[in-house]
């Protein structure tokens, strides 16, 4: 009966269907599962992948290539092997990164707050003292943004993402109002839609213009290696973009180590022009002495080399990509034809976005609930974690084992038939 529309089929084949989906999710119910496919988190066997870590630098090794003494304080900037390292990887010039401690949302947050108080250095005046803040929020999205700009009253903008990234010219319409400060965006591998931005989008946001002459962009480059296949997609370098256009200051661009090493004790990235980067260490020099460099040390011993890190990535792909692979193969198989769901196949990243007939994401998440399958909720991925049409699911298939994850998502495609097949009642 797949590769027939739920519209196309008569009574009595929509009869069976209905029938069939029951007894399946009774049938799942009675399994009493206890399956997580909420949070990107690296499973442990990509954790092991970077134990050797744990022994680094190692008790003889503690100079950086300066000379200095990586275990005193200092050095806001982090080492050199690091930022030399990660510049080549991205294609930065080393000199435009700061290299911090394990988390790049910490930056974010940061950022925001030091925005918030005391202005860029490109603001008027704090934007606190604004009359109100607007903040442009792609959807879906990764709902930690949305958290951010959230916690400090922002009025979150949305704009819709298109396979080639978000919705550039809503953006160029959105920006001709002052109060519009910013924009979050994850431009390789998306969270959680996996979607790469074009070059032509690329292109677009470095060069509009915008009324805010203090408006950022925070380019959150998470997965800008994390490929599921041999390759690794091409990262444009969107400080020099920017520059080119007239806008040097326009982008906050983050990166990390937290899905390549060890998540709780990685190495997180700060790269922008270097009058930013000055607003920045301005207030963080206030904030702390410095970051843990002897953890940076230790992973630039580890990769050795972007060669050295390339090698480590495929590691991780061939721990994932069987995972992306089974979620992908059963949707298709289980809801294929039916016109039920759409979903992504990305080629990397950490998440398959989920899309099912409207106004039914929220009882297939209580489906699969009550079945022992816990999902991201419904709406995470939008502001206010509020999807209006509740169509959107966000899968995240990298912690459980594969035969767990086969598991949960048949157990998935079975709750989004019922969801359906239930709002669809003849």
């Amino acid at each position: 009966m797949v590769g027939m529309s739920l519209k196309d089929l008569d009574q009595a084949q929509f009869d069976a269907l209905a029938q069939e989906t029951r007894q399946r999710y009774d049938e799942l119910k009675a399994r009493d599962l206890n399956l997580d496919l909420t949070r990107g988190k690296p499973s442990s066997e990509q954790l092991d992948l970077s134990n050797a870590l744990l022994a680094l630098p190692g008790e003889d090794d503690y100079t950086d290539a300066t000379g200095a003494d990586v275990r005193n304080y200092g050095n806001l900037a982090g080492i050199a092997d690091i930022r030399e390292l990660w510049g080549a990887a991205l294609g930065l010039d080393p000199a435009n990164v700061i290299a911090g401690d394990s988390s790049s949302l910490n930056i974010m947050f940061d950022l925001i707050s030091y925005a918030y108080i005391w202005g860029t250095n490109d603001s008027p005046r704090p934007w606190k003292d604004e009359e109100r803040v607007k903040w442009i929020c792609p959807v879906p999205g990764y709902d930690r943004h949305f958290a951010i700009t959230e916690h400090f009253g922002f009025e979150m903008v949305q704009v819709p993402m298109t396979p080639d990234g978000p919705d550039v010219d809503a953006v160029a319409e959105l920006v001709k109002d002052p109060q519009v400060k910013g924009m979050w965006t994850v431009p390789i591998f998306g969270n959680p839609t996996g979607i790469t931005f074009s070059p032509e989008v690329v292109e677009k946001l470095a060069a509009m213009e915008t009324a805010a002459e203090d408006f950022r962009i925070v380019w959150d480059n998470a997965y800008a290696i994390h490929t599921l296949t041999d390759e690794f997609p091409a990262n444009p370098n969107v400080l020099d973009i920017a520059a080119r256009n007239g806008h040097p200051n326009r982008f906050w661009y983050m990166s990390s180590t937290s899905k390549i090493t060890l998540a709780g004790a990685g190495v997180a990235f700060f790269a922008s022009s270097k009058e930013n980067l000055a607003w920045y260490s301005s207030h963080a020099s206030i904030r702390g002495i410095g970051p843990n460099k002897v953890n940076q040390l230790a992973h630039a011993r580890f990769f050795g080399d972007v060669d050295g890190l390339h090698t480590h990535m495929r590691k991780h792909a061939a721990s994932l990509a069987p995972k992306f692979e089974a979620v992908i193969g059963i949707l298709e198989e289980r809801l294929g034809g039916y016109g039920v769901a759409e979903w992504t196949k990305p080629k990397g990243g950490y998440f398959i976005s989920l899309d099912v007939t409207d106004g039914s994401a929220t009882r297939v998440w209580e489906l699969a609930k009550d079945a022992g399958i816990t999902l991201t909720k419904a709406g995470a991925s939008f502001p206010h974690g509020v999807d209006e049409t509740d169509t959107n699911i966000r899968l995240a298939p990298s912690l459980p084992p594969l035969d767990e994850v086969r598991t949960a998502m048949d157990g998935v495609a079975t709750c989004v038939l019922l969801a359906c097949v239930d709002a669809a009642q003849r």
